[in-house]
């Protein structure tokens, strides 16, 4: 259905969106606030993320040999949504390093948030090995197969990952999740209220648990949760997101009993 079609498309592609305003902004009946932790895309980058482009952007042309310009060069594309290109820049550098498993892994990272979602999930599996695996690229590829419908294989890399990495919240973040797009609301904040619980969650985390908190009708818990350590104007406008996520949910449940009720 169309709401949780939208909802699975923020599985993979919000991976450095940390508030529900921006999230949100490609998907008027619900989304996701982001997976977290995903393959190491913090940087020290000025906060605007056009500047992010135009300087990383500078060095990519500069050195277009290096992976590492090409691969800060393609996190910054996708964090203002030009996928296609941060795909083409990272296959041309993937190309170019066959070896370098950095840049497979932010070249599957880049299919996913594009769309290709199986050619991301093989990629990401060049990306490391059985004998060495990596939790975020495990988590990452467990956030792929959710959005190919495969949820119950997605669980068991995020499981694997959880081995690694014993109580990850953004792993575990992922999972909630996960949890959303089958449904099991009370599972999902089960597990985003262990992740919220560690000492390590970041804003991401925190928005995760709102939005199933939000999704089960405690709507003034949501909304504490999401204020938060928050600046007022940005508290407000993850706030207003938040209802409007979950007014198009409501809308959508309701719609669903008419037609039941008129069989």
């Amino acid at each position: 259905m169309r709401e949780l079609s939208c909802l699975a498309r923020f599985v993979a592609s919000a991976a450095l969106t940390v508030s529900l305003a921006v999230s949100l902004a490609g998907c008027k009946t619900v989304g996701m606030s982001g997976v977290t932790g995903a393959l190491g895309e913090r940087s020290e980058a000025p906060a605007d993320p056009s500047r992010t482009a135009d300087i990383t952007g500078e060095r990519y042309r500069a050195r277009p040999s290096d992976p590492a310009a090409a691969i800060a060069y393609g996190n910054a594309l996708r964090a203002i949504g030009q996928r296609a290109q941060a795909v083409a820049v990272l296959e041309k550098a993937s190309l170019a390093n066959p070896s370098n498993k950095a840049v497979r892994a932010a070249y599957g990272r880049a299919l996913a948030d594009n769309g290709n979602f199986q050619l991301a999930f093989d990629t990401l599996s060049r990306a490391h090995s059985p004998d060495n695996p990596d939790w975020r690229i495990l988590s990452v590829q467990g956030t792929v197969l959710d959005q190919m419908g495969r949820n119950d294989e997605a669980r068991r890399y995020y499981a694997s990952a959880l081995r690694l990495a014993p109580g990850e919240p953004s792993v575990l973040s992922n999972l909630g999740m996960s949890y959303v797009l089958t449904k099991e609301l009370p599972r999902a904040e089960e597990t985003l209220r262990q992740a919220y619980s560690s000492g390590r969650a970041d804003e991401r985390v925190r928005q995760n648990l709102a939005l199933v908190i939000g999704l089960q009708g405690r709507y003034a818990e949501a909304e504490s949760i999401v204020r938060a350590d928050l600046p007022p104007d940005e508290a407000a406008a993850n706030v207003a997101y938040l209802k409007q996520m979950v007014s198009g949910q409501d809308t959508a449940r309701a719609g669903r009993g008419v037609m039941a009720s008129g069989r």
